[in-house]
């Protein structure tokens, strides 16, 4: 094996270990988000993407002369020649199988440094979602006791609206009754008066009356003082 494809199949090694890790159970992805965000990686990250792509053309580059050499060793010219020189059977076999292997090589670290890249990229955005689920989830619950504080309230309104609305009700039915009672008394009020316009009346009528009376006494003593003088006057 050369020492390019001996560095690819390392490479592919390298993939399989790295893509195995990730997708250990037990390492969360807000985990590995973590790691992620390591200082070196944050050093890396200007060049992780010109490395992606460049990774990705050696490997396409490598695919497609293994393809070449599968191509050429399975065609029907390698096989005249074996047909002429039968010791070349072997060679070209060989030559096939390497190219066969090397095709594979290949083809598998291409897909699986897409795929590694797929669950890194996947990794973060798992961990970005978990991340705003929770905030999410603390706004909710924020509501949730809101709502509920705002429901605790207005049934505490609502009993003190009651016992107002009570109260309300005994103090207007107490001013009721005080009312009933005061046009009671009014009531009252009002026959005493009559009756003491009543008598007063009466008494004035009564007054008249005496007065009277004592005017018409007082004209008969008048006469009858006259006559007595009159009487004197005579005798003398």
């Amino acid at each position: 094996m050369t020492l390019q494809w001996t560095a690819v199949a390392f490479f592919l090694y390298a993939e399989i270990a790295v893509n195995l890790i990730l997708c250990i159970p037990f390492i969360s992805a807000q985990r590995w988000r973590l790691i992620f965000s390591w200082r070196i990686w944050n050093w890396l990250s200007p060049y992780w993407n010109k490395c992606f792509f460049t990774m990705i053309l050696v490997l396409i580059v490598l695919f497609l002369d293994a393809l070449r050499e599968v191509q050429k060793y399975s065609g029907p010219e390698p096989m005249q020649d074996v047909k002429v020189n039968p010791n070349l059977y072997d060679h070209i076999h060989m030559k096939l199988f390497r190219a066969q292997r090397n095709l594979y090589i290949s083809g598998f670290s291409l897909f699986l440094w897409l795929v590694t890249h797929r669950i890194i990229t996947l990794l973060n955005q798992v961990a970005a979602t978990l991340v705003d689920s929770a905030g999410l989830q603390a706004q909710v619950d924020c509501a949730v006791r809101a709502a509920r504080q705002h429901q605790e309230d207005n049934l505490m309104l609502q009993q003190t609206l009651l016992e107002d609305e009570k109260s309300m009700s005994a103090k207007n039915h107490q001013l009721k009754l005080e009312v009933e009672k005061l046009a009671g008394q009014l009531k009252a009020a009002e026959k005493a008066v009559h009756t003491s316009h009543a008598e007063v009346e009466a008494m004035k009528k009564q007054t008249k009356g005496l007065a009277q009376e004592y005017d018409r006494l007082l004209r008969e003593h008048h006469q009858l003082q006259n006559l007595q003088r009159a009487e004197d006057k005579k005798d003398q």
